[in-house]
C-alpha cells in the first residue's frame, strides 16, 4: 500500500472537443502529372501508374504531418487534449510522435501512456505493456534533456508504477531512484507544487511502514528507505505555500501528517478543507470520503 500511495498524483481533468491537426498535402505531389496512355495494352501500366502516384502522395502527406508541425504546436495540443481529459485520445495522438528527439513530447507521451495503463477500462496485459513503455519513453526524454524538470517527474511516477509488476524487492530497491528524480524535478523547477507533493507522499508512505514491511526492507536492503511524518508535512507545507488548494489530496494529508504528529486541532483545520474542495475527479470523491470520515473520528459532526 506505501508503494502505491506514491502513484496517485496526476490530476484527471474535464471533458471538452478536440481540435484536430490536419496534414496539408505536399505541394510537389499536388502539381505532379503522370502521363497516362489511353490504349487498351496501356491500362495496367495506367494502373501501376496510378497507384505508384497515389502511394507518392500518401507518404507525402504522412511526412508532412511530422515534418511542418512544430514542437510547439504538437504540445500545445496535448496539454490542450490532457486538459480535456480525454486519455485515449491524448495518447493517440501523441504516439504519432514516439520517435521524436524532443523531450517535451516525450515527457508528455510517458504521461499519456502511464495514465491510459491507470484506466479502469484498459485490458491487463495492455496495462503492463503500456507502463513499461511510459518508463521506457521518459528515460529517453531525460537522455536526450536532462534539465527537463517534468521529464524527471514522470521517470519517477512510471518507475514507481512499473514496481506493481516486478514486486517488493524491486519496488523498495527503486524507491531511492524515485525520490532523486522528484528532488531533482524540484531543483530544477521549485514552484512545481505537484512533485513536491509527491515527496511528501514518498516521506509519508515510509513513515508508516508496519513493522514486518519494514522487516522485510532491512533483511533485503542495508540501508533500506525511511523517512518521518515530519519531513513528509514539510513537503505538504511547501506545495500549499507554492500553490495554495491546488490539490484536494495535499489538504488531505496536511490533515494526515498532522494527526500523526498528534496536533488535532490544526488537522482539523486541514481535514475540513479537503472536505469542502470541489469535487470534480474520482479521486477529489475518494478525499472527501475519507476526510468526512476522519473528521466523524475525531468527534466532528455534520
Amino acid at each position: 500500500m506505501a508503494g502505491r500511495k506514491i502513484l496517485h498524483s496526476w490530476l484527471q481533468r474535464l471533458h471538452s472537443p478536440l481540435p484536430r491537426v490536419t496534414a496539408r498535402s505536399h505541394p510537389r505531389a499536388a502539381s505532379t502529372h503522370i502521363p497516362v496512355k489511353t490504349t487498351f495494352l496501356g491500362k495496367g501500366l495506367v494502373l501501376s501508374s496510378l497507384l505508384a502516384f497515389g502511394y507518392y502522395r500518401w507518404k507525402s502527406r504522412h511526412a508532412v504531418v511530422h515534418a511542418s508541425i512544430k514542437v510547439e504546436d504538437i504540445t500545445e495540443q496535448a496539454d490542450y487534449l490532457y486538459d480535456s481529459g480525454d486519455t485515449e485520445k491524448l495518447y493517440e495522438f501523441l504516439n504519432k510522435f514516439n520517435n521524436s528527439e524532443d523531450a517535451e513530447i516525450l515527457w508528455r507521451l510517458a504521461r499519456a501512456s502511464h495514465d491510459l495503463a491507470r484506466l479502469s477500462t484498459t485490458a491487463p496485459d495492455m496495462k503492463k505493456r503500456l507502463m513499461y513503455e511510459s518508463r521506457d519513453i521518459a528515460q529517453k526524454a531525460l537522455d536526450i534533456n536532462e534539465s527537463c524538470s517534468p521529464a524527471h517527474k514522470w521517470f519517477g511516477i512510471c518507475l514507481s508504477g512499473v514496481g506493481d509488476f516486478e514486486g517488493i524487492k524491486v519496488k523498495i530497491g527503486n524507491a531511492y531512484t524515485i525520490r532523486d528524480h522528484f528532488q531533482r524535478a524540484v531543483e530544477l523547477n521549485p514552484k512545481d507544487a505537484t512533485t513536491i507533493h509527491l515527496l511528501g507522499l514518498w516521506c509519508y508512505g515510509f513513515a508508516e511502514l508496519p513493522w514486518y514491511q519494514v522487516k522485510i526492507a532491512a533483511a533485503l536492503f542495508a540501508t533500506p528507505p525511511s523517512s518521518t511524518f515530519e519531513e513528509a508535512l514539510g513537503y505538504f507545507e511547501k506545495a500549499e505555500q507554492v500553490d495554495p488548494n491546488f490539490y484536494s489530496k495535499n489538504l488531505l494529508y496536511l490533515g494526515k501528517a498532522f494527526l500523526q504528529l498528534k496536533k488535532n486541532e490544526v488537522a482539523l483545520k486541514w481535514l475540513h478543507k479537503a472536505r469542502d474542495y470541489p469535487v470534480r475527479t474520482e479521486e477529489d470523491k475518494e478525499v472527501h470520503k475519507e476526510a468526512t470520515d476522519l473528521l466523524k473520528s475525531l468527534g466532528e459532526k455534520f
